[in-house]
């Protein structure tokens, strides 16, 4: 666990201008860490967890987190302001570098719990949330909202909830440029069903030129990454990150002017195989880790059979990081090499 609150890291969360997004069941700390290791500055989120989970459950097991990924933000799940400012508070001394409310997940359980994307509903509260989280914490505060929900026109609905959380004093708003169904679709076809509309976001920022405005929703690579940045001060990748996470290795070269060398990935196989083994020796599994890192190199001479290890032999029973190694050994790596190049 990380204790102490990292400034550095803090500086460069607010500097980020790629971010990896949160996503349930699958950016839980093996995903972060493996993640971190194919880009150094590429903020990273956690799955949004519940403000009264954090309150009275298992923090470190909720909240845990490994030094190297900084810089990471903790996005909690809530609407009650002082549990929220509660949470925001436990999330600091545990080391993050911002905390994020969640103000998009349209799942029925979040729902249940009047949070999610139907805050988008009650704006007035969900600035009374920020409010008393800044008044909670030195940290960054942010939201993660949609352009609206159900039947409501984005462009008020949308403007009305950021002049409310900026007002409130919120260090930056993503919006995942879509609506959220809240009845009628399910969370999976709500990251797909609802058209996108960038635009609305992009007209947002024209409004708030001196906010940080970020835009997530259907980004496929970081060129598209690339071209929204021309409008908006930063964009989260989704689901690309975690099936295509090859992509990450180019964060640096380009959106923060560092030269694109050969990525290390003998160093990586390295990396992975030691945190595996210490993952393991605390009564963990193998699979545990290398699920998240099946898609690494998608389309690449030696994927299928990287991919088929990692997806069989990982999971069995007393496998260790031998496996691993395997699955590396698999990959023509000078192919990897001609296609980064």
């Amino acid at each position: 666990m990380c204790t102490a609150r990292q400034s550095g890291s803090t500086k460069r969360a607010m500097q980020s201008r790629l971010a990896v997004a949160p996503m349930m069941d699958w950016t839980d700390r093996h995903c972060r860490f493996f993640h971190r290791q194919l880009t150094r500055r590429a903020l990273l989120y956690t799955e949004m967890v519940v403000a009264d989970a954090v309150i009275h459950g298992a923090r470190e097991r909720l909240l845990g987190f490994d030094d190297a990924e900084h810089p990471i933000a903790l996005q909690l799940g809530g609407s009650d302001p002082r549990k929220l400012a509660e949470a925001a508070a436990i999330g600091e001394a545990f080391g993050y570098d911002e905390i994020n409310l969640n103000v998009g997940c349209p799942s029925d359980r979040v729902q249940s719990g009047t949070f999610g994307a139907c805050l988008m509903k009650t704006p007035v509260l969900v600035a009374d949330c920020v409010a008393a989280m800044k008044a909670a914490v030195k940290i960054p505060v942010t939201v993660k909202c949609r352009i609206g929900v159900d039947d409501q026109d984005p462009e008020p609905a949308l403007d009305t909830l950021a002049d409310g959380v900026f007002a409130a004093g919120a260090d930056a708003l993503w919006v995942h440029a879509r609506k959220a169904w809240l009845e009628g679709l399910s969370p999976k076809e709500n990251r797909d069903v609802p058209p996108l509309d960038y635009q609305r976001v992009y007209r947002l920022k024209a409004r708030k030129p001196n906010q940080f405005i970020g835009i997530n929703g259907g980004i496929q690579s970081l060129d598209e990454a690339s071209e929204h940045l021309a409008h908006v001060d930063g964009a989260m990748l989704g689901r690309a990150a975690y099936h295509t996470p090859g992509i990450l290795t180019g964060v640096e070269a380009a959106f923060y002017g560092e030269p694109r060398g050969a990525f290390d990935y003998a160093a990586l196989m390295d990396q992975m195989a030691a945190y595996a083994a210490r993952h393991i020796e605390k009564g963990g599994r193998l699979g545990h880790v290398t699920r998240h890192m099946v898609g690494l190199f998608h389309g690449l001479p030696g994927a299928r059979r990287y991919r088929q290890i990692l997806s069989t032999d990982a999971n069995k029973p007393g496998a260790g990081p031998e496996v691993l190694k395997t699955a590396f050994a698999a990959i023509d790596f000078a192919a990897v090499e001609a296609e980064a190049a």
